[in-house]
């Protein structure tokens, strides 16, 4: 069995886990909310929804905040609570909230942390895919936004997410093996523009090859040029960019791009975030399994550590 589908498939039971374990609290607004790889782009999510809140990458706030005065409060998300630029930005704030996958972390335990809310996604040895839906329902319910019907949905068509992976991972194969395909895009509008980017994270750690995620409006603004013999994945809500993103589909496609959708029709966009980076985390999975990639990290680990950048 492919080592990488029972953590996908406990996606789920640890969204549930998190709804009923998780207490009820409140983020703060209008402040920087810090963190690397997943963990920043599920604050962006929230920004593009219009969330006033300020996400930045941890390494590049760090470089740009270090020989400053320390700020009176912020957000610092690290699922591991171990990535050496997340701790290096705790000592920028006087306090902050540490939103994290474990609580005796070194970030859960620093004498910073004003309060620690747990994602409770439970152990994860691959890419971030429990974890990184539990990131956004700990920013959902500090938001004082409901995602029980997304979390519902997630249990009715877990195995139609999985199958819609598992299609994508077989049409990508198939493109390749044609000796083609010069460019893999995943795009997104609005708060998936978070989700284009986990998702080409993901697949790129997990199948060894490169993928660009992008904000649907930039592609159209140049990249397109490369449509021909390339891959797109669009990924769909109904939002103001609805319209636009099917005629780039069209446009693309006659232009000779492979253009391969997802959406979550059930959902309204906001929500979409939490349904739709699925299929990819099974895409993820079957595709590393044709390609007979054997080690998801294979030149770093997991949680990136670096000397100290103080």
């Amino acid at each position: 069995m492919n080592h990488l589908i029972p953590e996908i498939d406990e996606i789920p039971l640890r969204a549930t886990d998190f709804l009923r374990s998780a207490p009820d609290y409140k983020l703060p607004l209008g402040v920087p909310y810090l963190g690397m790889g997943s963990s920043y782009f599920a604050p962006l999510a929230f920004r593009y929804m219009g969330i006033n809140i300020i996400p930045e990458i941890a390494s590049e706030y760090f470089e740009l905040r270090k020989h400053s005065p320390k700020s009176s409060r912020g957000v610092i998300l690290s699922q591991s609570g171990e990535s050496s630029e997340s701790l290096w930005c705790s000592d920028l704030f006087n306090s902050f909230v540490c939103i994290t996958n474990s609580t005796d972390s070194s970030l859960g335990r620093h004498t910073g942390a004003e309060k620690t809310i747990l994602i409770h996604g439970g152990e994860e040895k691959y890419s971030s895919s429990k974890t990184y839906i539990n990131t956004l329902l700990a920013l959902f319910r500090g938001f004082g936004i409901n995602p029980e019907v997304a979390v519902d949905l997630l249990h009715k068509k877990a195995e139609k997410y999985r199958e819609k992976g598992k299609q994508m991972a077989e049409e990508v194969y198939r493109l390749r093996s044609t000796g083609k395909i010069h460019g893999m895009y995943i795009l997104g509008s609005g708060p998936n523009i978070a989700t284009a980017y986990e998702a080409s994270l993901i697949l790129s750690e997990t199948t060894k090859l490169c993928y660009t995620g992008l904000p649907m409006a930039q592609y159209d603004h140049g990249p397109k040029e490369t449509a021909a013999d390339s891959i797109v994945i669009q990924i769909m809500s109904k939002g103001s960019s609805y319209d636009r993103t099917k005629k780039l589909s069209e446009k693309i496609s006659s232009a000779g791009a492979h253009v391969l959708t997802v959406e979550e029709e059930d959902l309204p966009e906001e929500l979409t975030i939490l349904n739709n980076i699925v299929p990819f985390n099974y895409m993820a999975a079957y595709l590393a399994e044709k390609l007979n990639i054997g080690k998801t990290f294979a030149i770093g680990g997991k949680v990136t550590t670096v000397p100290s950048g103080k």
